[in-house]
């Protein structure tokens, strides 16, 4: 027999949701065909058979929350009989272990990732003298870096819920009692979805596609589930946010504004913050409070940069297989500009300054979960071309939520184009430990004086903020000028001038 367990999830991730099982006990199994999809807060995984034969016991089933390299199933060598069922709790990252018929069972907090101690209780789905399945959601918990879904650990009565929402819980802390608990781990009938209604009475959609579309305020009839048996997973929420509404709906700022009255705090909606969004607040606030943080601004006449994009893009997309961006004349000019003023794309460790001979430039992307930054290794080194098709890759990705931790770690060097949603001007904040944030903006005519006459030319508003403990005024402002130089001659960049 051959085990099945979870793969590495990526840097500071340790567990994750078991979304679909694509194969059932019995199912024969080529090596490397793909047996499941784990989901975390980051990313999707599919994990593949390590070895051929027949699927025996499925340990985790869908819905149940794993940790790292914990058992997920077993493979046997042939048709033989199917591996004694393993008890839930073992190896799965559940730490409450089944029950013999009517005992009473403690829900526990489950692990939750190295370095993380406490959590809060966001939502109960269950109430107590609610019957529950084995593997059922009972609460979400929150964590400064995840979202953690518990489970049933037996099936039975919800008799006691210890912790209420908003409670800060240990890493140890008891949640809840489920009493007259039995070890089956065949419900009567299928449990029903988390935090929005399921595509169909017998298919559960993914824990973390019913809690999008609750955040988001999408109804699962408007969502396309991909899933097996129609089961709608989180990257089918994230497509349907991103398409077009049919209709606007009614907006309650169109109704009149009232007057400001006594009543007013009976109107407003208050809502407590996520544990990632206080995290987020926080360390923001902290690289203000930390780096001696200082922007300077320049401008650029982009008709050189426009002219020969427009000259070059059709024979640059026949040839390389995409399309001739601005994002990568930014990231060639930005790497000319930081071998000229390498404290740029320095960071402090300590009383030291660690000087990077090397870019690995941070692309800051939009997607329907937030603001994502995937990094582009090596870009100094990288060709127009590939510097094209690694953004446009890495942007696929973010937009799918396919981005691993790995792939969002590391920068030394940022790029924020503030632009394509129409930003005129604005300062950008650092991304500790970087020293040093691009920030790129809209493109407009405006009136210029050159050689003594009026002209009108596409500009563009640059910002540069940057860490004044190691970058001085004098190194910001060369920065800026040598990367405004580049784009209004990118023949300097082929010239290395």
């Amino acid at each position: 027999m051959t085990e099945v367990r979870v793969p590495t999830l990526g840097e500071s991730v340790t567990e994750a949701t078991v979304a679909t099982w694509f194969k059932k006990p019995g199912d024969a199994v080529a090596v490397d065909e793909m047996l499941c999809e784990l989901e975390t807060d980051k990313v999707t995984v599919e994990v593949p058979a390590p070895a051929a034969g027949v699927l025996g016991e499925i340990v985790a089933a869908e819905g149940e929350t794993v940790g790292v390299d914990a058992l997920l199933a077993m493979i046997n060598a042939g048709e033989g009989a199917a591996p004694a069922p393993v008890a839930k709790g073992t190896d799965t990252g559940n730490p409450g272990a089944a029950a013999s018929g009517g005992d009473a069972v403690d829900v526990m907090v489950p692990t939750l990732g190295e370095s993380v101690t406490e959590a809060t209780v966001s939502t109960w789905f269950k109430a107590v003298g609610d019957t529950v399945a084995q593997d059922e959601m009972l609460c979400e918990l929150e964590t400064d870096k995840v979202s953690v879904e518990v489970p049933a650990p037996a099936a039975g009565v919800l008799s006691e819920i210890v912790a209420p929402e908003g409670t800060t819980v240990d890493a140890s802390a008891k949640l809840a009692v489920i009493g007259g608990a039995t070890a089956s781990a065949a419900p009567a009938a299928a449990p029903a979805a988390v935090a929005a209604p399921a595509a169909s009475a017998d298919v559960e959609n993914a824990p973390s596609a019913n809690k999008m579309m609750a955040e988001k305020g999408i109804d699962s009839a408007a969502v396309t589930g991909t899933g097996r048996d129609g089961r709608i997973m989180k990257e089918d929420v994230m497509k349907a946010a991103l398409a077009p509404a049919a209709a606007p709906a009614p907006a309650a700022a169109a109704a009149p504004r009232a007057p400001i009255s006594a009543d007013d705090a009976s109107r407003e909606e208050r809502v407590k913050m996520t544990r990632l969004r206080q995290t987020i607040a926080k360390r923001l606030k902290e690289s203000q409070n930390t780096a001696a943080m200082l922007t300077t601004y320049n401008e650029v006449d982009m008709g050189e940069v426009m002219a020969l994009r427009s000259q070059y893009k059709d024979q640059f997309e026949k040839k390389h297989g995409v399309r001739l961006g601005f994002m990568s004349f930014f990231t060639k000019a930005c790497c000319h500009a930081l071998k000229e003023v390498p404290e740029v794309n320095a960071e402090i460790d300590g009383t030291d300054i660690v000087y990077k001979n090397f870019v690995h430039m941070g692309v800051a992307a939009g997607t329907p979960t937030g603001l994502v930054v995937p990094v582009i290794r090596d870009a100094d080194s990288m060709s127009f071309a590939e510097i094209e098709k690694a953004i446009s890759e890495k942007g696929r990705r973010a937009r799918d939520g396919k981005l691993s931790m790995a792939e969002m770690q590391g920068g030394t060097f940022t790029l924020s184009n503030g632009g394509v949603y129409g930003s005129l001007m604005s300062s950008p904040i650092l991304n500790p430990p970087q020293s040093g944030i691009l920030g790129m903006h809209k493109i407009q005519d405006r009136p210029m004086a050159i050689n003594g006459e009026v002209v009108i030319r596409p500009m563009m508003y640059l910002a540069l903020s940057y860490d004044h403990r190691i970058v001085d005024g004098k190194g910001a402002v060369t920065f800026l000028v040598r990367v405004k130089e580049a784009l209004e001659d990118p023949r300097r960049l082929l010239m290395d001038l």
